[in-house]
């Protein structure tokens, strides 16, 4: 979603002294950019309005909120991160949903891709796959001949992946012709242009599917409750337990301190790790995203589980931060533990209806 902007290189929330009614005003009447707009909704949504009020007060929809919140964020990464003047007030205008893709990015990977998408004139499907073409390519080890981590030599290597697995001519060309589209290196373009006399088809090991489960009965869903201790006890036995707070949908019990709880089924799986540990994801950030509309889901690594194997996805650390790689083969990246389970949400089709029949057998 897009908008007619002012001419502000480096927008700010329009009130940040918690006048709301200016920031739904300035919603209704879509003044100002967009980057504005998902500023005074983050704003907006961390004052207590929930997406929903948000959508009868201002007309912006849910997924459209997400979307400019999220982009907004990715923007002002550039900023900070001293994206081009071009580049930046290329998307104070628009691009909205091109920087929502770019979210699974570092910032310097989002500066590179946004300079190259402007450069492209890329749309946001293309947006989409560059996205995972670069963040593919950062995973590898070792960067394969030819290529480099450019943004361009990221998705060109993609398609000429692919072409090299296809034997249907065209498919083939149009994956090759895809890739001398983007290409930026020399060296990868002459790996590309290889592919124009050699025809032979490289097999290649598919990746694993992921380990994904759905709750789907309420017996599924048990509740974690604290333990004051054992008979006999003092008051300041019981004041001494933390209060908790269940939240959805796993049920999740946070406490004062560091630390939580999240309630998991006895499935075989959780009961034979040996150390395991949740790990809290959205569906659509997964190596593979799952199809469906994105939820949250709980990522269970046994830490116990270090050893290659060719069929699991392993959690590492890229960059310092925590993610899932699949390896195709024995690598010397430290391993910090296997992926063992995948927990969707139960799917609820109406609350109300459900806690209305408790309230009847009561």
């Amino acid at each position: 979603m897009t908008g007619t902007p002012q001419n502000n290189p480096n927008p700010q929330p329009s009130n940040e002294s918690g006048n709301l009614e200016e920031l739904l005003q300035l919603l209704r009447r879509k003044q100002g950019t967009w980057v504005e707009w998902g500023q005074a909704c983050a704003t907006l949504q961390k004052s207590g309005y929930n997406s929903q009020q948000l959508f009868e007060e201002t007309g912006f929809e849910p997924v459209q909120q997400n979307q400019v919140i999220v982009a907004s964020q990715v923007y002002n990464s550039l900023v900070t991160g001293d994206a081009s003047e071009g580049v930046r007030s290329h998307f104070l205008q628009k691009g909205s949903d091109i920087l929502y893709e770019y979210r699974i990015l570092t910032q310097p990977q989002r500066i590179e891709a946004a300079e190259f998408s402007v450069s492209q004139n890329i749309d946001a499907d293309e947006a989409k796959e560059l996205a995972k073409a670069i963040k593919d390519m950062s995973r590898l080890s070792s960067l394969p001949e030819g290529f480099t981590q450019s943004p361009g030599d990221a998705i060109a290597y993609q398609c000429w992946k692919a072409a090299r697995q296809h034997s249907d001519l065209q498919q083939r060309s149009r994956l090759i012709a895809k890739a001398l589209k983007f290409v930026q290196s020399s060296g990868a373009r002459e790996q590309v242009e290889k592919l124009l006399t050699d025809f032979s088809v490289v097999s290649t090991r598919p990746a694993p599917r992921l380990p994904v489960y759905r709750l789907e009965s309420d017996e599924d869903l048990p509740r974690i409750l604290p333990v004051v201790g054992e008979f006999p006890l003092t008051l300041e036995d019981l004041k001494a337990v933390p209060i908790t707070d269940e939240e959805k949908p796993f049920g999740m019990v946070k406490f004062s301190g560091q630390g939580a709880w999240i309630p998991l089924p006895g499935w075989q799986v959780i009961t034979n790790a040996e150390d395991p540990v949740v790990i809290i994801g959205k569906s659509d950030s997964l190596p593979n995203p799952l199809p469906g509309k994105v939820e949250p889901v709980l990522v269970v690594i046994d830490r116990s589980q270090r050893n290659w194997e060719a069929d699991r996805y392993f959690l590492v650390e890229r960059d310092n931060q925590l993610e899932l790689q699949w390896f195709e083969e024995d690598t010397e990246v430290p391993l910090l533990g296997q992926l063992i389970l995948i927990m969707r949400p139960k799917k609820v089709l109406d609350e109300s209806q459900i806690w209305n029949l408790m309230q009847f057998e009561d």
